[in-house]
């Protein structure tokens, strides 16, 4: 069976942009899924599960990631991820 792909693009939209606290809610979230998923700013581009390669993205308030899926729950992921940053804001005060 073909793998699934997906890709989405999310705004940090929390004051505080992609500190630690975020940074691991993030990689918590895509940790739950078996899917590989990617994170891109326009320099570089991490894996998801990894705590150490998102705190790489430097991504402030206003940064748009790029959120790339490949698996079987590739979607599930992506809406996953998307709900964490752009309506839940880490739980943190919008900018």
């Amino acid at each position: 069976m073909a793998e699934t792909i997906c890709e989405i693009e999310v705004e940090i939209k929390n004051a505080d942009g992609l500190h630690m606290r975020p940074a691991m809610q993030f990689v918590d979230v895509a940790s739950k899924f078996d899917s590989d998923i990617k994170v891109s700013n326009e320099d570089t581009s991490v894996d998801a599960k990894s705590i150490m390669q998102m705190t790489m993205l430097a991504a402030t308030f206003g940064t748009k990631l790029k959120v790339r899926a490949e698996g079987s729950d590739a979607q599930e992921a992506t809406e996953a991820i998307r709900y964490l940053v752009e309506e839940k804001l880490f739980d943190e005060k919008p900018g």
